[in-house]
């Protein structure tokens, strides 16, 4: 195993985690340094990723901005669908260019949609378009997930990457949360006329940041993505799957986290500060329950905890519904409850994953095939499927904000976004029908119980 290099920006060359002996040496604490501020960038880039879906809540007649409930809710949408769909070029760049060298690149390039923000909400009389294109210009924000996760990944041995990348994941997930606190700090500080503050917060640390990554940060010359993995990942109907019910569990939680306080604000005629008092909670809930979903995945299995995950999250929408108009306190308490099972559903669905993968590595050794190879092809498939149904899985919470936009353009109401939220989650468990878990009793070769642990 290498060792951190002298110069920064030189590539950790023969770097192998899986080396125990070069791991107790030192490896151990290389990684967590990279750990710690691959972290810090994933967090700060989910906040500028879900920036508007507090900048929005100011938006008023007062400011000079009074764009409509539909305006809005496409405006929040807009970061989450370019953050999905970058990923995957997000994902391949870290195996370009290195882990330092892409952190500074992508954590810096943050400052270009934040600085934007900051100037053109005070600015009354903006164009609509505007802020559509620097929604979009966050969305890089979103693509930081699949970097970081892959960047972290090469540093940690099987045996420790479930726990290093659910930190990472979790850590990411909080900054949904983090600025929407910011946000509730600021309406209480300032008044709901003064955006820019929001925005303004993040300069500072998005800049520490990028610092602290160029100084501290390593590349690691083993990060290569195997050779043609994802095309045969979307050739596969797993793959899709999954991706479905991925959509439904960090779609919904980044919907939900990005739409929760518009509806609110929508259903119940909150002030500003009254729905961001109310929203932070959701998805800080949310973020620190997805470790527990995998951590209950393990014990029980990935498919049972996210078939009644599902469950829950159909029972909660349901009673969203009949509590819409009504009584705000088992509105907002059955929104908290679907930000944790939502953060439970992002857990055991990738945890799925691997297990599903090993199985099938099982049944191809149990079969006559060569047992290293069969679970050398279950790693990258799965490694593969987590790129995929991430990116995938993303574009649901696009989907939410835009079914809130048509269900309150058309009916005023979120009656008929809930309603199509009920059928979804009933397909997911359909869909989980398909993907049986190894039968009861079954005692699993000891590669397939690792590859299944692995995430």
């Amino acid at each position: 195993m290498a060792h951190t290099p002298a110069r920064p920006g030189a590539r950790l060359t023969g770097w192998d985690p899986e080396d125990e002996d070069a791991w107790h040496r030192g490896g151990h604490r290389v990684a967590r340094r990279n750990l710690v501020l691959a972290v810090l960038a994933e967090h700060v880039g989910f906040s500028v990723w879900t920036l508007w879906s507090v900048l929005v809540l100011f938006m008023s007649p007062e400011i000079g901005l009074g764009f409509g409930p539909d305006r809005k809710f496409l405006l929040v949408a807009t970061p989450t669908v370019v953050g999905s769909l970058l990923r995957l070029p997000y994902a391949r760049a870290v195996t370009r260019f290195g882990g330092r060298d892409w952190t500074v690149y992508s954590t810096a390039l943050l400052l270009l949609p934040t600085t934007a923000a900051a100037y053109f909400v005070q600015r009354p009389g903006t164009p609509f378009w505007v802020f559509l294109a620097i929604g979009a210009l966050a969305g890089a924000g979103g693509g930081g997930f699949a970097s970081s996760m892959t960047n972290v990944a090469a540093f940690y041995p099987r045996r420790l990457q479930g726990w290093a990348l659910g930190v990472t994941a979790g850590a990411g997930n909080l900054g949904v949360a983090a600025v929407q606190l910011i946000g509730l700090l600021v309406l209480s500080a300032a008044g709901d006329t003064h955006p820019a503050y929001v925005a303004a917060v993040y300069l500072p640390l998005i800049v520490a940041v990028a610092l602290l990554a160029a100084w501290k940060m390593d590349n690691v010359d083993t990060v290569r993505a195997a050779p043609g993995a994802q095309r045969e990942a979307v050739r596969d109907r797993r793959t899709w799957s999954v991706s479905l019910l991925y959509i439904g569990t960090f779609g919904s939680f980044v919907g939900y986290g990005s739409a929760f306080g518009l509806v609110l604000r929508h259903e119940f005629a909150l002030t500003p500060r009254e729905a961001v008092g109310y929203t932070f909670l959701g998805p800080l809930l949310g973020a620190f329950s997805r470790p527990l979903g995998g951590a209950l995945a393990d014990r029980l299995g990935g498919a049972r905890v996210t078939f009644w995950t599902f469950l829950g999250m159909a029972a909660g929408t349901g009673v969203l519904v009949a509590a819409r108009g009504g009584s705000s306190a088992l509105f907002v308490t059955a929104f908290t409850v679907l930000f944790v099972l939502t953060g439970l559903g992002n857990g055991s669905t990738y945890k799925m994953i691997p297990a599903l993968f090993a199985r099938q590595a099982e049944q191809e050794v149990m079969a006559g095939s060569d047992a290293d190879e069969a679970f050398a092809r279950a790693r990258r498939l799965s490694g593969a499927v987590i790129a995929v149904a991430g990116a995938v899985g993303a574009l649901g919470g696009a989907a939410v904000s835009v079914a809130f936009e048509l269900s309150y353009a058309g009916a005023d109401s979120g009656t008929p976004a809930f309603t199509a939220f009920l059928v979804y989650y009933a397909l997911c468990l359909a869909v989980l029908r398909t993907l049986r878990p190894a039968p009861a009793g079954h005692t699993p070769h000891p590669d397939a119980a690792k590859e299944a642990s692995r995430v």
